[in-house]
């Protein structure tokens, strides 16, 4: 297996690609994540796979985690060459397709959100302008291979399975696979090395994001895994423990969401944001106010808070 790290300017950092079964004749040439369609990034992947030896038109499958751009941009331009099979999970397979249907009902489930969370016109439509913009690194349509939690992808010598672990994107999954002696799994944006995934924003699509999410972890930590493969930066080897510290990280920034909303009642998500996190820009337009929306309606539910026309107030 290699780690490829690609650039990525307009979201998170830099992206994680993982090539499986290069010179392996009874494997697959496998890709993990593909990176966002960009000119540059994609210069970057086909560099880093020559130097393996590897071609676009070599692929045979390739494994997405979820349908975020920076992980499923360029899934097209392979495929386009290659006609590599493409898995992606059921609730993210549409997206990924590139339905038209699928991308007017996410974003008209966007503007809805942007709207009830509070944001000023002003951001409102420069988040939308941001999106517009970058909307290329989507990429080409992509005739995918949709995939359920427990079903089993042949790697070769080992198969992966398909876990299930909704939150960031509805339909994200981990890859899990067993071989020699350890366990280990290609988790996407599930959990990370160093921050948290965004809850909320990320695809306003999931509903309770927050308690899914924790549900997830809560998977996470019952795989009982010896090394992850994150979307973004390196492994993670203690990988029950990195999933309790974001567990134990969502409890404290809802202990803060309660506490704003005592100050600032009736507490809209975008004020709970700035409370937060401040001043946004680009995609953490969306990113903030939905992660204090995740919390909000998580303690609402919980009964904890009460949503009025015109914010959260103390139950």
């Amino acid at each position: 297996m290699h780690h490829i790290q690609l650039s990525n300017t307009a979201f998170e950092g830099a992206n994680s690609v993982y090539l499986l079964g290069d010179g392996d004749a009874d494997a697959p040439t496998t890709l993990v994540d593909a990176g966002v369609a960009s000119a540059d990034v994609e210069a970057e992947l086909r560099a880093a796979l020559g130097d393996r030896g590897v071609a676009f038109a070599d692929v045979d499958r390739l494994l997405l985690t979820h349908w975020h751009h920076d992980h499923a941009g360029l899934a097209g331009a392979i495929q386009s060459e290659s006609g590599a099979d493409v898995s992606v999970h059921e609730a993210d397979a549409p997206l990924v397709a590139q339905s038209e249907n699928a991308r007017e009902d996410l974003h008209a489930a966007q503007e809805a959100a942007l709207r009830e969370w509070g944001l000023p016109d002003e951001e409102r439509e420069g988040l939308l302008r941001f999106s517009a913009d970058h909307r290329y690194l989507r990429g080409d349509p992509v005739d995918v291979t949709p995939v359920s939690d427990g079903d089993t992808v042949a790697l070769g010598a080992f198969e992966a399975e398909v876990v299930h672990l909704p939150g960031h994107a509805a339909g994200l999954v981990a890859y899990v696979v067993e071989h020699e002696w350890r366990r280990e799994a290609f988790v996407g944006d599930a959990v990370l090395p160093k921050y948290t995934p965004n809850v909320g924003g990320a695809d306003v699509r999931v509903d309770r994001p927050l308690a899914r999410y924790l549900e997830s972890l809560e998977r996470v930590q019952s795989l009982d895994l010896d090394r992850a493969w994150p979307g973004h930066r390196g492994p993670i080897f203690a990988v029950s423990e990195r999933a309790g510290d974001i567990a134990a990280h969502h409890d404290e920034r809802t202990a803060r969401v309660e506490r704003a909303v005592a100050d600032l009642a009736p507490a809209t998500p975008w004020a709970v944001s700035a409370e937060l996190f401040g001043s946004l820009s680009g995609i953490h337009v969306l990113h903030g106010p939905g992660e204090a929306y995740a919390h909000l309606d998580h303690l609402a539910r919980e009964g904890v808070l009460r949503e009025t026309p015109d914010g959260y107030v103390p139950a």
